[in-house]
């Protein structure tokens, strides 16, 4: 007996095969600053040599502008960028570059500093989740980029997108730039609404609101999930303080203000033991250690060091020292549980100015300036060590991916793939 099935229902099946067949890999690098968001490359991930000489890509592409980062997991690369007044997200092979699909999900910002979406997507399963600069975020199908779920910080949450006419530089003037972060069922975002809605929860499959919490305006910085003293907590460095809810119901658990120029908080908080620590272009880098007792949480300095003042990048912590941009055009070591510079190393590359990312992959740093070089340096606290160097790429404050033993880098004009792994 035949079955006559329609092409609605053979077009179903067809994406739900295509779902299951998806690999699921260990090494991927499906968000921002890496699998759990720390810039650690997965344990899993294959190591590095040094830099070849004859460094060259397996394949580029040409790609709109946007200081957002790629993510992979398994056989999709998702990448957003902006052309034609629309921000897009594309999903592509990462073995050969070949686009999937592309699509476009929200009028497209511009300012003095460029054009284009500076949040980075999260990938998850079979969906791709993406922030516009002026707070569009969607919830994408991974197979066909279809819209599964949408809200809009504006007309869901009142939260005006003013641009370049803000006196301040919250999101609301230089776009939605942090990323919301995933937390078992739920994803939670920045949306940055003042009265009680600054940090939304969502039911990650449905867009279904779980809960909102806290007034504060939102900066450009990720948030984070973590453990400390014993408990999982959403870490939000907003732009008046650096604070952390519960996940389950966004209770308010501590909360230390930080008031700075411009409140323009850009790096992402880093955890280390039970301590957080945060960095600014006004007061330097601040650790703060959280404990609970009988009478709540409790934050307190643990240290802070006012020379390291450091705009845009993230430290990465190895062996209880973090590796980071310094504040004077130079590479830090310091120790990161007293705030001490172990070591500097100065001039660290041509046109290096306010950003650098790094990556750690197994006892090595993958260090990206804004100039474009690669460096490949020893993650050792006694000395400064360098392991090969290469120009890469163009100017860039994007954050490359590393996945598979492929590096994916982004500059102003292209995306490219280059293979490190031995």
């Amino acid at each position: 007996m035949k079955t006559h099935l329609s092409r609605q229902s053979v077009a179903l099946i067809g994406a739900l095969l295509a779902w299951l067949a998806l690999p699921v890999f260990a090494d991927d690098w499906p968000q921002w600053r890496g699998p759990a968001r720390n810039g650690h490359a997965d344990e899993d991930a294959p190591a590095i040599g040094s830099l070849s000489a004859e460094l060259s890509p397996a394949w580029r592409i040409s790609i709109g502008g946007g200081f957002s980062s790629p993510a992979v997991s398994g056989n999709q690369l998702v990448y957003c960028d902006g052309k034609d007044g629309q921000e897009y997200a594309h999903c592509i092979d990462p073995g050969s570059g070949k686009e999937i699909w592309a699509v476009a999900y929200a009028p497209s910002f511009g300012d003095e500093w460029g054009t284009g979406p500076r949040s980075t997507p999260i990938i998850e399963g079979d969906r791709a989740y993406v922030q516009s600069c002026t707070g569009e975020f969607r919830c994408l199908s991974l197979v066909d980029g279809k819209v599964i779920w949408k809200t809009s910080f504006e007309k869901d949450f009142g939260v005006r997108f003013v641009g370049s006419k803000a006196n301040e530089g919250t999101a609301s003037r230089r776009g939605n730039n942090g990323s919301g972060v995933i937390y078992k069922d739920h994803i939670i975002l920045p949306v940055g609404n003042t009265q009680g809605a600054s940090i939304v929860c969502f039911d990650k499959l449905t867009g279904k609101i779980i809960w909102k919490s806290q007034n504060d305006e939102a900066a450009y910085s990720s948030f984070l999930s973590s453990k400390l003293a014993g408990q999982d907590q959403i870490i939000a460095f907003t732009a008046d303080a650096l604070l952390a809810v519960a996940p389950q119901d966004g209770a308010l658990l501590w909360r230390v203000p930080f008031k700075t120029n411009a409140k323009r908080h850009a790096a992402s908080p880093v955890v280390f033991e039970d301590t957080v620590t945060v960095n600014s272009h006004t007061f330097g880098m601040v650790c703060t250690r959280i404990s609970k007792g009988s009478g709540g949480w409790t934050p307190t300095k643990a240290w802070a060091n006012q020379q390291l003042k450091v705009n845009l990048a993230t430290p990465v912590e190895s062996g209880g020292y973090f590796y980071c941009l310094g504040a004077n055009k130079d590479y830090v070591c310091l120790d990161a549980r007293t705030g001490e510079v172990k070591w500097s190393q100065p001039g660290f590359g041509a046109g290096t100015k306010d950003y650098a990312s790094t990556i750690l992959v197994k006892g090595k740093l993958l260090i990206l300036n804004e100039g474009g070089q690669l460096f490949l340096v020893a993650a050792d606290p006694s000395k400064y060590t360098e392991l090969g160097r290469w120009q890469i790429c163009g100017n860039t404050w994007s954050h490359p991916a590393y996945a598979k033993g492929n590096l994916f880098v982004r500059d102003g004009r292209s995306l490219s793939s280059y293979h490190l792994a031995k």
